[in-house]
């Protein structure tokens, strides 16, 4: 009995897909994620997560948009849904794979979930990485960079694997607030990623991005920045940044710079003059970004005090302040020899 009503619905909604074609993706979808969202109903398998799936390009475009087979009867009607090939809407990311290691190993599925497929601006680098890690293992990556990279278990860590496996040529900090976890067996505070509901509670209910955009811009400034890792409800808290690609290809080329240490490790590239800060949203698995103020990541103690870059995160004071001592220290020996100098007469 519980089931007619949800047959009702995707009859209704398939009729309203014929009539009205705007907007009948968002009515059909909900009708479908009516039983599917339900893994007691459908089973794990075929169970999607409507939090994660709503908000996607494939969500916005309507089930129907891969699943065309699907009518007002099924699943009575006893046809099985047809799905649409990922070659069919991404055939230059098809070429791109078959010319890599990839292909004939892994299909687009084993690496991207299409009911919860998300752009690289709306996941962590931890996200990333945790897919790569599922089919190259930690220990084994690490001893294979760790031939030429230093500190390579640190590198993997802070790096997104795509930072480096790919062509993209256009980079940005992304900061991603962290918390103190305990860790069974760690003789030191570990951080992990904060999540929704933690911070939600730290907020009082009110807009996570409150805790660090004070002013509600939806800007970051260096000021609030000093102010979040200061304030008494966050000062625990942590931002963990990461180099991470606005557009990740899928050819996997490894361009030259990667190998320099200066690509990441200096503060002339562009990348370090722009970040954002990472919030994470109610469903537990994607981020909504906010642009933080230009240099702030150069800024060691005005800017990102939780975060360094060695190489790259500098101060302009503490620039100043070393130079003065430079200057004191050659005050002695220079005023000592042009004394010297000038009373040489006197002395013979």
């Amino acid at each position: 009995m519980g089931q007619k009503p949800r047959r009702w619905v995707l009859a209704v909604a398939a009729a309203a897909l014929i009539a009205s074609p705007l907007g009948a993706a968002a009515l059909e979808s909900d009708a479908c994620l009516d039983c599917h969202g339900d893994a007691e109903a459908v089973g794990e398998e075929l169970a999607i997560d409507p939090s994660a799936f709503d908000h996607t390009a494939h969500g916005e475009m309507g089930c129907s948009a891969c699943h065309a087979s699907v009518t007002g009867e099924h699943p009575d009607d006893g046809l099985a849904p047809t799905k649409a090939g990922c070659k069919d809407c991404h055939p230059d990311v098809a070429d791109e794979c078959a010319a890599t290691g990839h292909a004939g190993n892994v299909a687009c599925g084993d690496c991207h979930n299409p009911h919860a497929a998300h752009s690289s601006r709306e996941v962590s680098g931890n996200d990333m990485n945790r897919t790569c890690s599922a089919c190259h293992g930690d220990n084994e990556m690490t001893a294979a960079h760790g031939s030429w990279l230093p500190q390579a278990d640190l590198h993997l860590e802070m790096l997104p694997c795509v930072t480096c496996h790919t062509a993209s040529e256009d980079y940005v900090i992304t900061l991603y607030i962290s918390k103190p976890a305990v860790r069974e067996g760690a003789g030191y505070t570990i951080f992990e990623l904060a999540d929704y509901e933690g911070l939600a509670k730290l907020a009082k209910g009110g807009d996570i991005g409150s805790l660090i955009d004070t002013n509600g811009d939806d800007f970051v400034s260096l000021a609030e920045l000093r102010a979040f890792s200061v304030a008494p409800r966050t000062r625990t808290l942590r931002l963990k940044g990461m180099l991470m690609p606005e557009v990740v290809t899928h050819n996997l080329r490894i361009l030259d710079n990667r190998r320099d240490c200066t690509f990441c490790h200096a503060s002339g590239p562009e990348a370090m003059q722009t970040s954002f800060v990472a919030l994470p949203r109610p469903d537990g698995t994607t981020y909504d970004r906010m642009r933080v103020e230009k240099g702030a990541i150069l800024d060691a103690l005005n800017g990102t005090p939780d975060f360094y870059m060695m190489g790259a995160t500098r101060n302009a004071s503490l620039n100043i302040l070393g130079l003065l001592i430079l200057a004191g220290g050659l005050v002695l020996p220079v005023g000592h020899g042009a004394l010297r100098f000038l009373t040489r007469k006197n002395r013979r």
